[in-house]
């Protein structure tokens, strides 16, 4: 059964990032977004091991970095919806991170400790996340290609990443927990392998987290 290896990368900086405003799936990237992009898209093997494919969130400032790895590395791009970045509340949409209702509904949702299913108006609650990360991570795992970039969004690879280690454990207190203190940059590379088996349980490995590598993995040589 063949092992995959698979490129998280999280979207470049934005204009909104720049200005600490909360995204919706509006949001193009900044002239250093763009940079960014484009040296990330560097850093893959370009002959021997090369990525085969790159998968993203259509959302604007995926799709915008998307095209540049894209053309960097001349490979093709699908888009799906189960990559795009969890659905923040309304009501801080559009506002900035340091405004007091933004703060107030961000601590309430993000960085306490609350049940699974707290909801606290439209946005993707834990359960919902929780459930498309597991949906996206099988249709990656479904994809015939070895080598895969995957591009989307900082939540979104933090709960992709969280349940991966955590798939029957993972409660919304303790992804908050994960994801508090292992925050992730923009264009970062976070690597995974995936192993399938016949007689256990799949294999999802972390590698490499926001880009932090002393030393390349054997899995990569």
């Amino acid at each position: 059964m063949a092992k995959k290896i698979i490129y998280f990368v999280r979207h470049g900086e934005t204009v909104l990032n720049a200005q600490g405003i909360r995204q919706g799936a509006e949001g193009s990237l900044s002239d250093r977004g763009r940079e960014q992009a484009l040296q990330t898209a560097k850093k893959f093997p370009k002959h021997r091991g090369r990525p085969q494919i790159i998968l993203a969130s259509p959302f604007e400032r995926a799709k915008e970095t998307a095209e540049i790895i894209s053309r960097e590395l001349h490979l093709d791009i699908k888009y799906s919806p189960l990559l795009v970045e969890r659905k923040n509340p309304s009501e801080i949409i559009g506002l900035s991170r340091t405004d007091p209702r933004v703060k107030a509904i961000v601590d309430r949702i993000d960085n306490g400790f609350h049940e699974d299913d707290l909801r606290y108006s439209d946005e993707e609650n834990f359960t919902d996340l929780r459930a498309r990360a597991k949906a996206a991570l099988a249709f990656i795992a479904g994809r015939r290609e070895r080598r895969i970039i995957v591009v989307t969004h900082s939540i979104f690879l933090q709960m992709l990443v969280a349940y991966m280690l955590y798939p029957k454990k993972l409660t919304a207190s303790e992804y908050n927990k994960l994801a508090f203190f292992n925050p992730i940059d923009n264009a970062a590379l976070t690597i995974c392998t995936f192993t399938p088996h016949l007689l256990r349980r799949d294999e999802w490995k972390l590698l490499v987290w926001n880009d932090e590598m002393d030393e390349t993995p054997e899995e990569l040589k």
